[in-house]
């Protein structure tokens, strides 16, 4: 698309979604703002990818690997005779000290394509010199180019091909190729150590629980384990976000939380959606005030996920403390500025810092489709509202009944929002990690607005929480910078002399069992 920026991915998954007219796939219905909107989704339909870093990414290596396939399983948990799919996986073992001696890294593959996410996990990468790690990057199923059935349009055709999208068959998808990998490689006695971030974060969460003896400890960042039914309000996504512009700028706050009533008013007007889409520059007339409202939701609620303290072009190409340059654009606008003119200027900074976007596009692929929808349609149920008191966004409930509705004409089927919590737990999950659990890291920096469904205190000696005050999402993943803070430096070493821990212990353990 000529117009867009060069990293552009999608502006919002609740305004780009799929729907089913009889069993196939049709034009989209809009996901209006009262619905919950779909963010973890962002990474699903992520283009042009490199499988290198940033160029805003100071210093990065260019990261090396092959890149192999292993013929999966359609269904792990039945006999039935279904084609089996390719998974696609990136595999490095040049600082691997071999069989017996080196650790496996593997990263649990999220909603995208693999190859985004192992340019942006840095972390991973720097860490496997020192411990002498093959790496492993494995793709989650339905997304990139491990697709089922041959082709995303086949396996996107309706919800009896998408119906094996589920973290379950991708969390054995991951133990399989682990088990068959070291097998090949005559590895078997090498420990495996799981990292993942937001939803591969909760993936490697789940892992470790589910299949203890497959891996024996997991990095999870910013996983927000506890998203779902009433184990957190549904309140506490937005309240972080709007936290985090308040503590920047109580008159940026309060512009926000004000141009919500002036866009709808406006919105109203004989001419006015051809004067806010003037205003906000956009290729072509907006079709409703809830478009720009959602346009700017999106914009606001990725920039408190990455306010990282230093430019990065993770989810767009921003500069440092982003949301801090928002308000400074806001604030600071010329004397007789509308409210509108000024949101205009401080959102910019998200979808044009590089000032090369002449217009705007609500829907950057109108025909894309996308895996993540799916997910929160069954299983995947996150609540989400905004309060009228500490939110700067528009006010609105959680709505069970209306989400359920959407998924039923969108794709014919009913979300489940308490499978989740029954197959990984949620309700009493705290204690459940303290009995049955080990060895687990929960990282999360409270700028990012998905730590507050995560696990933000220590759960026992080998469940930790490592909380960061300016830390925003899974900042501690990404590749090292020249400009990283020294909170950032000393939480990853407090990982790493844990994860050093988790080894030594595997060793010792073998050790004493090899010497009887």
């Amino acid at each position: 698309m000529a117009n867009s920026p060069k990293f552009t991915f999608s502006l919002l998954i609740s305004i780009i979604v799929l729907y089913f007219s009889t069993a196939t796939l049709s034009s989209p219905p809009v996901r209006r703002s009262k619905h919950a909107p779909r963010f973890l989704g962002k990474f699903s339909r992520a283009s042009n990818i490199t499988g290198r870093p940033g160029p805003n990414v100071v210093g990065a290596p260019r990261y090396r690997y092959e890149t192999r396939y292993f013929d999966q399983n359609l269904d792990h948990f039945s006999f039935s005779d279904l084609p089996k799919f390719r998974q696609r996986y990136l595999i490095n073992t040049e600082y691997w000290a071999g069989p017996n001696l080196g650790p496996i890294f593997f990263y649990c593959g999220n909603e995208g394509d693999i190859e985004w996410f192992a340019a942006n996990t840095g972390f991973v990468w720097e860490l496997a010199p020192r411990f002498g790690a093959m790496i492993i990057f494995p793709e989650h199923r339905y997304y990139g180019e491990s697709m089922p059935y041959g082709s995303q349009e086949v396996a996107y055709k309706n919800a009896s091909t998408l119906a094996h999208l589920t973290a379950e068959q991708a969390l054995a998808d991951f133990a399989v190729l682990i088990t068959e990998l070291k097998r090949n490689l005559s590895a078997q006695a090498c420990p495996v150590v799981l990292f993942g971030g937001s939803y591969g974060g909760m993936l490697a969460a789940w892992m470790r629980l589910k299949y203890p003896h497959i891996a024996i400890g997991a990095l999870v960042s910013s996983a927000p384990v506890l998203q779902f039914e009433d184990v957190v309000p549904p309140e506490t996504f937005y309240d972080i976000v709007s936290n985090d512009f308040r503590r920047e700028s109580i008159s940026c706050f309060n512009t926000i939380k004000e141009s919500w009533d002036v866009i709808e008013s406006e919105g109203q007007k004989t001419n006015g959606l051809s004067h806010l889409t003037e205003t906000f520059r956009f290729c072509r007339k907006l079709e409703s005030a809830d478009d720009l409202s959602n346009w700017l939701s999106s914009a606001y609620s990725y920039l408190a996920m990455g306010d990282y303290p230093y430019p990065a072009d993770f989810l767009m190409p921003m500069p440092g403390n982003p949301i801090k340059e928002v308000c400074r654009k806001i604030d600071n606008s010329p004397e007789g500025s509308s409210i509108l003119e000024r949101i205009f200027e401080g959102v910019s900074i998200y979808y044009n810092y590089t000032g090369t976007v002449d217009c705007f596009d609500l829907d950057d692929d109108p025909h894309g489709m996308n895996g993540w929808n799916w997910q929160a349609c069954t299983e995947m149920v996150m609540p989400f509202a905004s309060s009228k008191n500490t939110s700067m966004f528009p006010a609105y409930e959680y709505d069970e009944t209306s989400d359920a509705e959407w998924c039923l004409e969108s794709y014919h089927v009913k979300p489940r929002p308490t499978w989740i919590t029954t197959e990984f737990g949620g309700h009493g999950f705290k204690n459940a990690l303290k009995k049955f659990g080990s060895n687990i890291i929960f990282s999360n920096g409270l700028l990012d607005p998905w730590s507050g469904g995560s696990v933000l205190e220590d759960i026992s000696e080998t469940i930790v929480a490592l909380v960061t005050e300016k830390g925003a999402h899974h900042l501690d993943l990404r590749p090292a910078t020249a400009d990283d803070p020294d909170w950032l430096l000393e939480q990853r070493a407090a990982e790493v002399e844990l994860i050093q821990g988790w080894l030594d212990q595997y060793y010792g353990q073998n050790k004493a069992v090899f010497d009887m």
